[in-house]
């Protein structure tokens, strides 16, 4: 697009089907590049990845030649598809419907950066709803609690993700 110029930095954030915790250490690297080449592939910029074994956040700097929903879609598609094919969970992997994104400005993105990388000890202090629900209210986003997100699945963080 000729003559366009933009700057939507956003942050999504979405979680494992019924919450469960089973994005594991010892995959989770492998799951960030892949979901680092649909953003690029896509041609938008990826600024910060990181994830929970519940849920991940993603902060990029989107293009305006594709819609968020078509690219949510594409990286909670494609990424589930892939957790299958490599057979990293027992049963079938799935991302909960639906995500946040929230949109920041140029002078937040290191900040952001830094809330991203350091989701371990965020994580200490307070739960993903916690966080999430902070979110939501932070951006004045009109929300049901019928719909943002189900509750914990059962489970923790195996030693063995088979």
């Amino acid at each position: 697009m000729a003559n366009t110029y933009t700057q939507i930095h956003i942050q999504a954030v979405f979680a494992v089907q019924n919450r469960d915790c089973i994005i594991h250490n010892s995959w989770k690297d492998e799951l960030h590049k892949y979901i680092s080449g649909i953003v690029s592939g896509n041609n938008h910029k990826l600024l910060a990845i990181n994830s929970m074994p519940d849920h991940i956040h993603i902060l990029f700097g989107q293009r305006p030649s594709q819609s968020l929903s078509d690219l949510m879609q594409d990286i909670k598609g494609s990424s589930s598809k892939w957790i299958n094919e490599q057979k990293l969970v027992r049963g079938r992997f799935s991302w909960q419907e639906g995500y946040g994104a929230f949109s920041y400005s140029k002078s937040d993105i290191p900040n952001i950066i830094q809330y991203i990388v350091n989701q371990t000890v965020h994580h200490k202090k307070k739960t993903f709803m916690e966080e999430y629900y902070e979110m939501l209210k932070e951006f004045d986003v009109d929300y049901d609690d019928r719909f943002v997100f189900k509750p914990v699945g059962i489970g923790d963080i195996p030693d063995d993700p088979l």
